[in-house]
Formats: C-alpha cells, structure tokens, sequence
C-alpha cells in the first residue's frame, strides 16, 4: 500500500473512490458539501430517503455521481458533529476500510481530516486512517492455497489535507510517514506470531531478526546455549531443558544517536511455543501458545521502525527466544536454578517460564549502560482477569517512563494502564529453599510476575508491559494484533522529537 498526501477539491478527484464525511441529523463535512453542491444535491438525495443517517460507522457507496471525476464516492458515517472521540473516528475509519476491500477499491482518496475530533488534530487523524486502512488490508495466508488467499484491495491511499494550508500539510506528511512505518512493523510483528511453533522456532526466528538486521544496516548478534552457559543464564537454559529446539538471545543494535546518548533498551519475552513444561497447560486453546511470544515481536518489529524512519536515538532489542515443552530432562516443580545475576530461583510452577528468561535478559542488557530498559511480555494470564482485553498494564520502578509510555499508547491508541509495584508484594515471593520463588500464589498475579523482575531491574529505569490481554485475539477474528508496536513507536518518536 502507498500513502500520499495532497490537497485536492474532492469534485476533482479522479482516484477510484472518495471517501467523504456525514454526521447525524444530516450535517455535511466540509468535503461532502463541497461534492452534493457539484453534484446538484446527490448527498443531500441520499439522506431525504433515510437511507442513511449518519450514524459512526455508516457506510454507502455511491457511483457516477454527477459531475464528481471519482467514479465512485464513499459516503462515511461520523456520528455527532462536535463530539467525535477518537474510537469512533477510528471505528468509522475501520468500517470505511471494510466497505472500501469489499468493492475491491484500489486508489482511494480519503477526505476526512477536516473532521472536528475531540483534543485530535489533523496529523492525529492521518496516523489513524492509516493505521485502520492498514489492519483491515492485514491478511495471514502464507500456508493457504492460492485459491483461498482473499485479494489485497489498496494499490494507493490518498490523504487530502485542507487547500492553502501548508504547515498542516507538512504536519501530515510527516505524520503519513510514521504511522506507514508504524503499519509495517505492526504487519511484521503479527507475520512472526501468526506462524506455527513449528515453523517459528528460536532458530527461525533469530534468522528472521538477523534478515531485517542486515537489509537496515542494525547490528546484529545471536547468542545460543554455548554462550548462555559461559554467561551463567541457568534460568533462560532451564526452561529450554524440555524442547529439542535449542534456545536463542537475539540481540540487534541500532546506532543513529550521538555516541554519549544511552540506549533505549527493548526486552522482548521470545517464547514461540509455550506448553506450560511439566506444569502443562489444559489442551483447550493451546494451540494460541505460539503466541507466547508477541512481546519479542513487537521489540523487533519496534526497532525496525526506527531504523526506516532514521531516529537520531540508539536503540537496542534484546529477545531471548525458547520453547517451553514437557521433556525427561525438562525442569521440574521443585527445581532450583541460579540466574545469571546470581539469585537462586525455586521453580514452583514451570509454567511462570516467561519471567524467567526475562530476568536473564534483563540481567546482559546492563553492559548496555542503558538510559532505560522496558520489557514486553505475554506475562500472565492474571492480567487478562484484571484489565480484560481493551488495555496492557504497565508497571515500573520508574514513575517518569511509566507515564511516558501511558501517554504514547494514549495518542496511538494502544493503551496501558498502571498496576502498583509496592514494596509489600514481595514478600509473596519468597521461598524456604531458595533467594526467590517464581511465582506468588493466586493474589495480584500480575503485580507479582513483575516484582520478579524488579529483582534483575535495579540498576536502571525500568518499565514493564504485559501484554497478555491485547497481544492476540480469539474466535472469529483470530489472530495477533500487533499490540504494543504502536505503543513502543510513539514512545520512540517522542524520545526522538526531545533529542531534535
């Protein structure tokens, strides 16, 4: 898909489709009238017959439309003039999107960015047209026969900004840009977790990781159980005991700051299939364990955002990479097992695998001297029971980055909400055999998982996303979402509009 951005009169227009808004009670945007003038009314035909109310997310597609060059002009249901919020700009975008693949719409023109959207300026609604244009063009059929692959509908997308107004058309160029890149990498990032565990193994995908590496200029390093064991990262090895497949630390480095500017360090939990070890997991959706490993996408899919759009900032991924399978040499309930930072950990449930390879991770990225570290995991499934599906959680030892990354998913609309971290959580951690057990019991679970972590976290800020609830879907619309790449995007791009 391309994505231009012009300033066009929509009677002009001579794409396949324009798209353009009506709110309810029949109020025209500024675009539509423009078009039901030329046209002697064919808008305003449309709504006498109340057919069409305006209602957010309403769509009806118009065709030769007289004296409009488009040969077709998608009329897009806004809901309240005045009091649009951003999910229902967005929910409206997704539908035109839909009714746009439908009729197999190939050059499209979108003049919408004259919408009145609640605390939303222009270059935030061109961020979410085509994010939304982008997710509905999102199609997993690698591994289906060509006769079944459903057919891409967007060639080129056209946001047409307002005539005259240069410093807002540079604003959404700009802003076209980022989220284009951000689209891309959220399509990498849900290539990588939609593939079967037996396709995406550790070794399959470091040699993913190591392929984009090498097409942006990011330095890559591959680490497998030779160095672990040099290193002394007993907990990552452990939880790889049980699988055939030897595990991986997948390390990419990309270096466009100054040389004094101190890293901005992605910890991405990399486990492509999780069966639970010995402690298994009930066969009911196993199957959606190969999704176990979406935060080590998403720290991948991250870096390669930046390294497209060039941040002046140096940026490292970290991604420990492992199975988690029943084995007569996999880690046992019970097991003890020294991490690389030294603690002694009581295995008392090996399916809390997740933390483990983290702490290890999270113990290398130190030599990094980084300025902060946020790791992302499908950590627990407490969380899903705690905030359900809408939002991640987020928790911190550094209040500064915790809010940082709050309000980058606040303005892309991938959001994370905040769990406490107190110092009394603790003590749900310890064991009579051990430094640490690694897990807490049922109270709190997610808060637990990450005063795990907290314990390889203190010589740096740090922030910790679980992203158990909004990684993948289930059901009809199965599927990785590419949850939190537009979250971990935003953050960078802020980051990187401070160091400009």
């Amino acid at each position: 898909m391309e994505i231009a951005v012009q300033c066009q009169n929509p009677t002009a227009d001579n794409n396949d489709c324009v798209v353009v808004g009506v709110y309810e009670g029949g109020t025209l945007s500024p675009a539509a009238t423009l078009i039901d003038l030329a046209s002697g009314g064919a808008l305003q035909a449309l709504l006498d017959t109340g057919d069409f109310s305006g209602a957010c997310g309403e769509t009806q597609m118009l065709y030769q439309v007289p004296k409009i060059a488009a040969a077709r002009v998608l009329v897009l249901g806004l809901g309240t003039h005045g009091k649009v919020k951003d999910s229902q700009f967005r929910k409206a975008a997704l539908a035109a999107a839909l009714a746009l693949q439908n009729a197999r719409i190939s050059r499209v023109s979108l003049h919408l960015l004259d919408t009145p959207v609640v605390r939303r300026s222009a270059s935030a609604l061109a961020k979410i047209l085509v994010q939304a244009m982008a997710e509905v063009d999102y199609h997993f059929d690698q591994h289906k026969k060509p006769a079944d692959k459903p057919q891409r509908a967007f060639g080129t997308m056209q946001l047409i900004a307002s005539e005259g107004n240069l410093a807002e058309l540079a604003e959404v160029q700009r802003a076209a840009a980022e989220a284009h890149a951000t689209a891309r990498a959220v399509a990498w990032a849900k290539d990588l977790a939609n593939e079967p565990g037996n396709v995406c193994t550790p070794v399959w995908l470091a040699g993913q990781a190591e392929a984009m590496a090498q097409r942006l200029g990011i330095k890559s390093t591959i680490l497998g159980p030779d160095a672990m064991e040099a290193l002394g990262m007993h907990l990552l090895l452990g939880v790889a005991n049980g699988s055939r497949q030897p595990p991986r630390l997948i390390i990419l480095e990309y270096w466009g700051g100054a040389e004094d500017q101190a890293p901005i360090v992605l910890v991405g939990k990399g486990l492509t299939f999780d069966a639970g070890g010995i402690s298994l997991k009930p066969a009911d959706k196993m199957e959606e364990m190969k999704y176990d490993m979406c935060g080590g996408a998403s720290a991948l899919a991250a870096i390669q955002a930046a390294a497209e759009l060039k941040l002046p900032l140096n940026v490292i991924t970290v991604v420990p990479a492992s199975e988690n399978l029943p084995d007569g040499q996999a880690t046992k309930p019970g097991d003890i097992h020294k991490s690389m930072k030294g603690l002694s950990v009581e295995i008392v449930n090996t399916d809390a695998e997740g933390r483990l390879i983290l702490a290890d991770a999270l113990t290398y990225v130190e030599r990094f001297e980084p300025d902060v570290v946020i790791d992302i995991a499908t950590l627990t499934g407490a969380c899903v029971i705690a905030l359900g599906h809408q939002t991640a959680a987020v928790l911190g030892n550094h209040e500064g980055l915790v809010h940082e990354l709050m309000a980058a998913g606040k303005e892309n609309m991938d959001r994370a909400w905040e769990l406490p971290l107190f110092d009394e959580y603790q003590e749900q951690l310890k064991s009579p055999f051990a430094d640490l057990s690694n897990v807490g019991g049922r109270p709190a679970g997610t808060i637990t998982a990450a005063c795990f972590l907290s314990r390889f976290t203190e010589n740096y800020p740090w922030a910790h996303l679980d992203i158990a609830g909004v990684a993948w879907k289930s059901g009809e619309n199965k599927g990785a979402t590419g949850r939190p790449v537009p979250l971990l995007v935003e953050y960078l791009l802020r980051r990187a509009r401070q160091v400009a």
